[in-house]
């Protein structure tokens, strides 16, 4: 009896340590332990026998947890080959987990039982989504959760009866799969080459571009667009303008350059170039890694505007990846002060914030570095040429999922080091650094307007 006894209370005492040690652990890494935990019960889940439809390597089981947790979408290893519909289906949950953030499951069962929501989970979630000041982050989880579920529902339902009109198999099961893939902008798919059958269809092309824009312009701006509807706000907040403005500017800046540059798709009618160029423009800015055409048979020219958006990527607290159309924005803000012989960076009369400001300098640094270090270990290892390994480096920091077809051709060596920059990818580079490195918490004064970087 009293081993027993000994045993409960040395078990207390360990549980104890780890609330206190989670208490005083900054959010970053807390942030950083949660996915990596997530990635690793996935890795064990997809290397279980009843997962897989043939024999696949243990190592291409990891890389296939880190790009679904990441919501990149590179695989070594067809999905719809080498997975069960069990595998499809972890694969699935680490999707959406990853592309919600894993905090929001656990906060969103809490708030709806009205337990308390304790101070150190609020800190990880506002790290996980990177919300301005002023927003509730109870409230901005909920409606997270409402809005994504009722997204991916419509969009499912939509895609159905494409699905169905084209003799696709398993309708029901790809109709759901493709939209939570779409909207967490993972760009995973049961279809081995993408979308590249549905080129000309333009339903299909619609629904898909819809729900990764909705999913990439972050729930920032959709929690803002409902609070103006409901009359609780005048108007939305800068972060959103800049977010929808700089979306805007780049898809019809990349559209026009693809239509009229792209030489594979000059034998296509006007609507279907224009349908196309549209669709590669839009993959790669909010990241979700669909394409409709060849992307190994794409010029160079092409290939360097692609990297560019896919670089910038999304938008903060979205599902996508990158450096972040705000951070890219504060980068302009920058450049255009500088020009004018002003001190300070506005848009449409609003300052933003010194610390925001230099948030988004530290972030184009730190992203800069990885994106570097990673072309170089991976031009190392492998023996494709130059371009393709940058396009390969891009695309898995900026968690895309696009590739000219090296992917599955990488050494083990060249596999590790996508795993390790898609989990970069997917925590920022900025975070991944504070992970590993900060040793105290740093507070900001709240400002009367803010931008999340």
């Amino acid at each position: 009896m009293g081993i027993v006894l000994k045993k409960e209370e040395l078990f207390m005492q360990f549980m104890v340590s780890i609330k206190k040690l989670i208490k005083q652990m900054h959010p970053a890494k807390l942030v950083f332990l949660g996915y990596l935990s997530y990635i690793i019960i996935g890795w064990i889940l997809l290397s279980l026998p009843f997962a897989q439809a043939k024999d696949t390597l243990v190592l291409d089981n990891l890389f296939t947890a880190t790009s679904a947790i990441s919501t990149t979408g590179l695989v070594t290893v067809s999905t719809s080959d080498n997975y069960s519909f069990f595998g499809e289906f972890i694969i699935l949950i680490l999707i959406q987990i990853g592309g919600i953030g894993y905090m929001t499951f656990g906060s969103f069962v809490i708030l709806s039982s009205n337990r308390r929501f304790s101070p150190e989970r609020a800190k990880v979630s506002s790290e996980v989504f990177s919300l301005p000041k002023n927003f509730r982050i109870d409230k901005f989880i909920r409606s997270v959760v409402t809005f994504t579920f009722t997204i991916e529902l419509i969009g499912a339902i939509f895609l159905f009866f494409i699905f169905r009109a084209s003799n696709i198999p398993n309708t029901f099961w790809s109709a759901i799969f493709h939209s939570v893939s779409a909207f967490c902008t993972a760009g995973f798919s049961i279809y081995n080459n993408s979308f590249e059958s549905f080129h000309n269809n333009f339903w299909l092309n619609l629904i898909i571009s819809i729900l990764s824009y909705c999913g990439a312009i972050g729930f920032i701006v959709f929690v803002d667009v409902w609070r103006k509807f409901k009359g609780k706000i005048k108007r939305i907040t800068l972060t959103s303008k800049i977010i929808l403005h700089t979306t805007l500017w780049l898809s019809f800046v990349g559209t026009i350059i693809i239509f009229l540059t792209e030489p594979s798709i000059q034998s296509l009618s006007p609507d279907e170039k224009l349908m196309t160029s549209f669709f590669q423009t839009m993959t790669s800015i909010t990241t979700v890694g669909f394409n409709t055409i060849p992307i190994g048979g794409i010029t160079k020219a092409t290939m360097l505007i692609i990297t560019i958006l896919m670089v910038i990527g999304a938008s903060p607290s979205g599902t996508g990846g990158g450096l972040k159309s705000t951070t890219f924005s504060a980068m302009i803000g920058v450049m255009r002060s500088v020009l004018k012989g002003e001190s300070k960076v506005t848009f449409w009369g609003n300052e933003i914030p010194f610390e925001r400001i230099w948030t988004a300098i530290a972030s184009l640094c730190f992203y800069i570095t990885f994106l570097m270090l990673g072309i170089y270990l991976l031009d190392l290892t492998e023996s494709f040429d130059f371009e393709r390994v940058v396009f390969e480096v891009a695309s898995a920091l900026g968690t895309v999922g696009l590739s000219m077809g090296i992917t599955s051709e990488l050494t083990h060596l060249g596999k590790i080091i996508v795993t390790i920059l898609m989990f970069i990818g997917r925590l920022g580079p900025i975070t991944f650094g504070m992970a590993l490195f900060i040793k105290k918490d740093i507070l900001y004064q709240d400002e009367e307007k803010d931008v999340a970087i």
